[in-house]
């Protein structure tokens, strides 16, 4: 199994210009949430809890993240949670609701996440690997962590292999 740096500096390698990390903390968490509130139905209540195929994915992907990095994982786990909670909500709503409320999210967190890319001059991680898709929640969290001067160690690992950030600049046209 890849190790917590082997997936975030493969992941950072598609995401060093700063505008398309930027469009990741907006991006991501947007697509987590529509990808919960899509697979909150079918769904039943059970001693005050939503089941729905939306917690089966949200417990194996907690799981994922707790083997690969305890503390990230805790955190990525919390915010799962929350996510579970809010789509459990939309999930008992009118079916139009939940749909509109699922695929919007969904429409509006991936053409954020294209506009990042256009900055970066690259396509998204997962094209060339599937696993981007559920590593790319766990770049943002790491992301920020690292902005908070958190997981230094982890940060100055992936950079190593990934390279530093920038705002890179497009060729004109000639």
């Amino acid at each position: 199994m890849k190790t917590l740096v082997d997936h975030l500096a493969q992941y950072a390698a598609y995401h060093r210009d700063r505008r398309n990390i930027a469009s990741h903390f907006i991006g991501i968490p947007i697509i987590v949430l529509a990808v919960a509130v899509l697979l909150s139905r079918p769904g039943i209540e059970l001693a005050g809890l939503w089941l729905a195929p939306a917690t089966l994915v949200a417990l194996a992907a907690a799981w994922f993240y707790l083997r690969l990095d305890i503390r990230f994982g805790l955190v990525m786990s919390a915010l799962l949670v929350l996510s579970l909670w809010a789509a459990a909500k939309l999930a008992v709503a009118s079916t139009g609701l939940w749909l509109a409320a699922g695929l919007g999210l969904f429409v509006i967190g991936w053409i954020i996440q294209f506009v990042g890319h256009y900055y970066e001059g690259r396509k998204p991680a997962f094209v060339d690997d599937i696993m981007g898709l559920a590593i790319g929640p766990l770049f943002v969290v790491a992301e920020v962590a690292f902005l908070l001067n958190l997981r230094k160690e982890i940060e100055q690992a992936v950079v190593e292999i990934a390279g530093p950030t920038c705002i890179r600049q497009k060729k004109a046209l000639a």
